[in-house]
């Protein structure tokens, strides 16, 4: 993996797992997406502004079909992943979301994509996909796991496979700009969920008041994240850039400890330096 690719999914990384914290701190929510959604939207309008008054719109249908998709599936992420963590803890729902989705997005990527695989490059998925059942404790855990944490952080990871793949074809081959994939699934969100927040009106105020600096977190860092995301998967395979995104696995654990007071295990150690040794795999890997 270049440098250039590998430095903007370390800083993803750490931005992503920074907001999944913000996050979890706002279940309490009905309304979190939109009101993220909202914040996300004013904050990054005169970006894409200036974006489209020097690139132009998208032409032709293919962009616009991924831009409806990208829509649709970052919806179905947001439901999915604020719905496990009311379910779950942070330390169940997250891990698995993230080793999921890589898994499936690599898989996804060769198959769909014809990207170009090897040995260094499955060692990696192996790596990263262990690193997160153990940091999960999927892998150590005594006693029944948490059903609803599991089932949301799948769903979430399924999610991620789709949208990776949708996307990563949206700036790779039809050379879409990040800034607008993502801002294009703000709107959509924005719209979608329109109809409930004009039924709860004053709930939405209420919340926004509460929430309001929660919300303009993760409306500004999410974006942020993942337009570096999208910048990578320009410089290098989309089988590669998904499973080094997770080393968020590892921010996101440390925050785990020291915000949320969620216990560091022996386990979890090990899972990460699986992580670790994931990514280095990765970023060696011939393709």
């Amino acid at each position: 993996m270049p440098l250039i690719a590998l430095t903007a999914v370390l800083c993803a990384a750490v931005l992503h797992a920074i907001w999944n914290v913000i996050a979890k701190r706002a279940t309490g929510s009905r309304h979190f997406i939109w009101l993220y959604s909202a914040t996300s939207t004013l904050v990054w309008s005169p970006v894409v502004a200036w974006v489209l008054l020097t690139t132009g719109l998208p032409r032709g249908p293919r962009p616009w079909l991924a831009l409806a998709a990208t829509g649709v599936l970052h919806l179905g992420y947001s439901a999915a992943l604020q719905a496990g963590y009311r379910a779950a803890d942070l330390s169940v729902v997250y891990p698995i979301a993230r080793g999921s989705g890589p898994l499936l997005s690599f898989v996804g990527a060769v198959l769909l994509l014809g990207e170009p695989f090897s040995g260094a490059s499955l060692l990696g998925l192996a790596l990263i996909v262990g690193g997160m059942m153990l940091v999960s404790g999927l892998l150590g855990r005594s006693g029944r796991l948490d059903a609803g944490g599991v089932r949301w952080g799948l769903a979430t990871g399924a999610c991620i496979a789709l949208y990776t793949l949708n996307d990563g074809w949206a700036v790779r081959m039809l050379a879409v700009s990040p800034i607008v994939i993502d801002y294009a699934g703000n709107l959509f969100r924005l719209a979608a969920l329109m109809p409930v927040v004009l039924r709860d009106a004053a709930g939405v105020r209420r919340e926004a008041r509460q929430y309001f600096w929660s919300a303009l977190g993760v409306g500004t860092l999410a974006p942020a994240g993942y337009m570096l995301v999208l910048f990578a998967m320009r410089h290098a395979p989309v089988s590669h850039v998904a499973p080094a995104r997770e080393l968020a696995t590892l921010v996101g654990t440390y925050l785990g400890a020291r915000v949320l007071r969620e216990a560091v295990t022996l386990p979890r150690v090990l899972g990460a330096a699986c992580i670790v040794g994931g990514i280095v795999c990765l970023t060696l890997a011939r393709y």
